[in-house]
């Protein structure tokens, strides 16, 4: 192990450690023991991921960055953004349960957009406006590409033949790696004139602060208000932020949000004007979502849970029909989804997957989703399978949470197991990371307590000792 690798897991596990500890320890002695393996778990894996390929000097090919299961390296340092991120973070702490529990709901949406706002943008400047800016005009971002663009038909019908990388004009990594809605959306920020990284930056950031809001509205709508405001803090607060500020994941996460809280609403709705109105809204989202990342279409695993909450399957028919115009209208005008896919398996496993160890991705990949969800996660997971598995009858609010955190879980277990998601997943695998943690509503209260203190170190630590690649 290098010096700076056994600094840094000493430096991470002390900051975690004395939390977890309390944490953990209380819950061994009141019997409540699946958010203290959960957690225990959790933290395991973050330290044995950090430190196992170089004691065991295995390569784990993440190129030019060596703080595995992170594509990051060893930083410290502080910056314009670490005062206000401590504020923002002990602001979180000391107020955000209350605010929630005691707001009117109204207030509390609002208040969930300003404060994950005022979080995502204070830990990217710690970094400076470059934080914010300066990893989408990266050379395997989109923004690059999107500026080049002048005819999106011509782009849509040369997509697919320009992925394999032996192609004369392959396109960049990111741009490769998935369909075009995600470069379209770029490319109408270039025409807005938002075409800067900084701009693009700003933009990624907000609509990503909009994801607790549409979360929060789709767990009302489904269960209760009270589970809604439990979870509120643990969507806001968090080390995810660290990725979701800079990430065009991050604007995945938001849209598949908004389209399954227009499917709640669907599915909620008495009227059947309104039910199929809400219906088509939510299978655009849903279907554009498709053309943003191939690996949402594992979205349809939480759709289903979604419809199964409301009892009421509705809205099937509008969501499916419209999400379909969505991937034929790509296809009329030159994009295939299905002749795109095998395309892009093949550069990938000619690439760089064949040399990414499935020994260590298969459950390193867990651990870097730890560090992105934060190691709270490893509770939330756990009390949600344990309740699973007892089968008891759940309060309408919580069989909510219980049912799309379940949905969650098997999404990330479809996509850890497809082998199309070896490394890089901190970022790759947002849009699961609030569904995950809507199992911290059901943790005892002095879990949330010392749960969002946790997360908030977590975030901290993590910005201020290492700088990731997104």
């Amino acid at each position: 192990m290098t010096v700076h690798a056994a600094a840094s897991v000493s430096t991470t596990d002390r900051a975690h450690g004395v939390y977890a500890f309390r944490m953990v320890s209380g819950a061994l002695k009141r019997g409540d023991r699946a958010p203290a393996w959960g957690l225990l778990v959790a933290v395991a894996l973050m330290v044995v991921a950090m430190a196992l390929s170089d004691a065991l000097d295995w390569n784990v090919h993440l190129f030019e960055f060596h703080f595995e299961p992170l594509r990051a390296d060893w930083k410290p340092r502080v910056g314009p953004g670490t005062l206000p991120a401590v504020l923002v973070g002990i602001v979180g702490v000391l107020s955000a349960a209350a605010a929630a529990e005691r707001w009117p709901w109204r207030w509390l949406l609002l208040g969930s957009f300003l404060l994950s706002v005022a979080w995502l943008a204070s830990l990217a400047t710690v970094d400076g406006w470059a934080g914010i800016g300066g990893v989408l005009g990266g050379e395997y971002e989109y923004l690059r590409t999107a500026r080049s663009v002048t005819d999106v038909s011509a782009t849509l019908h040369e997509y697919v033949e320009r992925i394999p990388f032996d192609h004369a004009r392959n396109w960049p990594t990111h741009v490769a790696g998935h369909p075009p809605g995600a470069l379209l959306f770029f490319v109408l920020l270039v025409h807005l004139g938002l075409g800067s990284g900084l701009a693009a930056g700003w933009v990624v950031l907000l609509v990503a602060a909009t994801t607790p809001v549409a979360v929060l509205l789709t767990v009302r709508r489904l269960g209760t208000e009270a589970v809604a405001r439990r979870v509120a803090p643990f969507l806001v607060l968090g080390p995810a932020a660290i990725w979701m500020a800079v990430s065009a994941d991050a604007v995945f996460g938001a849209v598949a949000a908004w389209g399954l809280c227009c499917l709640a609403v669907s599915a909620t709705e008495q009227r059947r004007s309104l039910v199929a109105l809400w219906g088509l809204v939510a299978g655009l989202l849903l279907g554009y979502c498709v053309l943003m990342s191939y690996g949402m279409v594992l979205l349809g695993i939480l759709a289903v849970a979604v419809l199964l909450v409301a009892r009421d399957w509705r809205p099937l028919p509008w969501a499916v029909a419209a999400a379909l115009v969505v991937v034929l209208t790509f296809a009329w005008a030159g994009f295939a989804w299905w002749e795109a896919y095998p395309v892009l398996r093949e550069r990938y496993w000619d690439g760089v997957a064949s040399s990414r160890p499935t020994r260590y991705w298969l459950w390193a990949n867990l651990a870097a989703l730890c560090f992105s969800a934060g190691p709270i996660v490893g509770a939330s997971v756990a009390t949600v399978l344990s309740r699973v598995r007892i089968g008891t009858r759940q309060p309408t609010g919580e069989r909510t949470a219980l049912i799309l955190a379940t949905a969650a879980i098997a999404m990330v277990v479809v996509a850890d197991l497809s082998g199309m998601s070896k490394a890089e997943v901190e970022r790759i695998w947002l849009p699961f990371v609030p569904w995950l943690l809507l199992g911290c509503a059901l943790l005892p209260p002095r879990w949330r307590r010392l749960g969002l203190i946790l997360q908030v170190v977590t975030a901290l630590v993590v910005q201020h000792l290492l700088v990731t690649a997104w």
